[in-house]
């Protein structure tokens, strides 16, 4: 086996997070396990040049973060990602690659495909300083209370509002963070054509990948995606983006509903945050808001379901074995807020299974 292709399986500590980096520069695997094992609590696990070696090695040897360039020759990284997450078994997958410059469309389809986030990787020569730093905070917020090496267990139903076997609402707002788009694919891809609710949907993005985040939407959905504007009439059958710099409002009209973008600061200090949506898709809406909070880092959201609950509004949060990261669902549920915690397909699947059974 070249050096090119070189494949290995360290000795990792008990206590450690073990890293598995996926990339065909012999340069980026070198210095990338230099930064991960100069950085306390992980270890490089093993390298691999291309996918089909990274698959081979995940046969035999469990690791807790993936690193995973997208340009390789052969498989993809994008094409290789779903067999990777499988074959990973828990793994999450953080994608290291030139490809991941803002707004570019390989870093919305990495997320929706799964990887729980993207770090752009600079040229040959500038890995030092400030990507060092980045990827250890990307690394740390990647790592959480589970046991190195093991799959997320599943976990008991907390306290809830109350039960919730489906609705037929007249607007679903959502909200989203870090491993949120991945959820979104699931939940949206389980709602059934003649569902004509419209949706909101507020997910941590900057705004230079907004336009290409709608588009994802829309494909995904099969219905129409628009980047939130000033104004802008909420139509039936349609979704609604927040852009990356604005807070997504909903307002009365004499004949329905327009979205106003407001930029005030918010509790989570998110913007924009699901917290004004929540609460202004309730208070327009009442018992016929549905509210849901995915994967994300933090609390937001927490504050906007609180207001909405009492304004009879539902919400539903995604359970922790599916999320990425537990801290905006995680914060609703602690709450009490939630009258379900279940994972993101069948949230979905649920919320389309009452609309026209009135």
């Amino acid at each position: 086996m070249s050096a090119a292709d070189f494949l290995h399986a360290a000795t990792v500590e008990a206590d450690e997070r073990r890293v598995l980096i996926v990339d065909d520069s012999a340069v980026a695997r070198a210095v990338l396990t230099r930064v991960i094992d100069s950085s306390p609590g992980f270890r490089t696990a093993g390298v691999a040049a291309d996918a089909d070696r990274a698959l081979a090695f995940l046969a035999v040897e469990r690791v807790d973060i993936i690193l995973l360039d997208l340009e390789m020759p052969g498989v993809d990284g994008l094409a290789a990602l779903p067999d990777l997450l499988a074959a990973g078994r828990g793994a999450r997958i953080l994608v290291v690659s030139s490809s991941c410059e803002d707004g570019a469309a390989a870093t919305v389809q990495a997320l929706a495909l799964g990887a729980c986030d993207t770090l752009v990787k600079p040229g040959i020569g500038n890995f030092a300083g400030r990507f060092v730093t980045v990827l250890r905070e990307r690394l740390a917020r990647l790592s959480d209370d589970r046991s190195p090496g093991q799959a997320p267990a599943s976990v008991p139903l907390m306290r809830t509002a109350g039960s919730w076997e489906g609705s037929d609402p007249d607007i679903v707002a959502i909200g989203a963070s870090t491993g949120g788009i991945h959820a979104l694919s699931l939940l949206l891809r389980e709602l059934p054509p003649h569902f004509d609710a419209p949706i909101l949907i507020t997910q941590h993005l900057p705004g230079s990948f907004m336009p290409y985040f709608a588009a994802q939407i829309a494909m995904i959905a099969g219905r129409p995606c628009h980047v939130g504007d000033d104004r802008m009439r909420i139509r039936r059958g349609n979704v609604y983006v927040a852009p990356g710099a604005a807070h997504l409002r909903c307002v009365a009209m004499a004949d329905g509903a327009a979205l106003r973008l407001s930029d005030e600061r918010v509790a989570s200090g998110c913007r924009p945050s699901a917290d004004p949506m929540f609460a202004s898709a309730a208070a327009v809406w009442n018992t016929r808001a549905l509210c849901v909070v995915l994967s994300g880092m933090g609390r937001d959201g927490c504050e906007g379901a609180r207001q909405a609950v009492a304004d009879g509004a539902t919400i539903v949060v995604q359970d922790e074995a599916s999320s990425v990261v537990w801290g905006m669902p995680g914060a609703v549920a602690a709450a009490g807020l939630a009258s379900a915690i279940l994972p993101p397909d069948q949230i979905g699947r649920r919320i389309g299974a009452r609309q026209g059974r009135r």
